[in-house]
């Protein structure tokens, strides 16, 4: 989503208003941790649990994909907004913005906007919003502190899902932030986002089952 300036009282993106401040702090990622967790499969299902919160219709085009555009891309965004008032935006049919999936800070429990099938309003360039699956992240781009550990590793979890779905390669050709979606004028998800962390972990995951 769209970073705004901030005023003494709220930070706005867009037509949105947030509060809060984070707490939690970011807990290093052992190399010991990456390879107990290499390569593992989760049991159950094909996605980490998310809840179904729908955006407005009038923030998304109804589609077939992968039939009607192909699903080539994963693009990360991060909010600039608290996750009750993100979800609220996505509600609103002046918003004209949605996301499919996202994710809150504190647990990393993720609400899904808009079906996959479906083309969000996440990307500013219409080309990238039919190809691409959009996830924001709970926070601001100025403050690693919302990048918890929770949020990067159910975060990865879906990406992983959503490459392994569609055969998306894992790398970060094809998936990316919003900053590099061609046209845009966002920052997202912005300097404090760990790439090298977040490929790390979505690689260490596979939702195909093993031969």
């Amino acid at each position: 989503m769209e970073p705004t300036p901030r005023s003494p009282a709220r930070r706005r993106l867009l037509t949105g208003a947030a509060a809060l401040t984070a707490s939690a702090a970011l807990t290093p990622f052992t190399a010991a941790a990456a390879s107990a967790a290499r390569r593992r499969t989760p049991s159950g299902g094909t996605y980490p649990p998310v809840e179904w919160v729908p955006a407005n219709p009038a923030n998304f085009t109804v589609a077939d994909r992968p039939t009607q555009y192909p699903v080539e891309r994963v693009v990360v965004h991060v909010t600039q907004e608290t996750y009750p008032d993100t979800l609220k935006l996505f509600k609103d049919p002046a918003h004209k913005a949605a996301a499919h999936y996202v994710v809150r800070s504190a647990d990393g429990y993720i609400a899904r906007c808009v079906r996959e099938r479906d083309v969000a309003w996440h990307a500013g360039n219409w080309k990238y919003n039919t190809r691409s699956i959009g996830i924001e992240h709970e926070g601001w781009i100025d403050d690693p502190t919302w990048f918890t550990d929770p949020l990067y590793e159910q975060s990865a979890l879906l990406t992983a899902a959503i490459c392994d779905r569609y055969g998306i390669p894992k790398d970060r050709e094809h998936i990316i932030g919003h900053v590099e979606v061609p046209g845009t004028d966002h920052t997202d998800p912005g300097e404090f986002w760990d790439w090298a962390r977040y490929l790390q972990l979505v690689n260490e995951v596979s939702w195909q089952p093993a031969e």
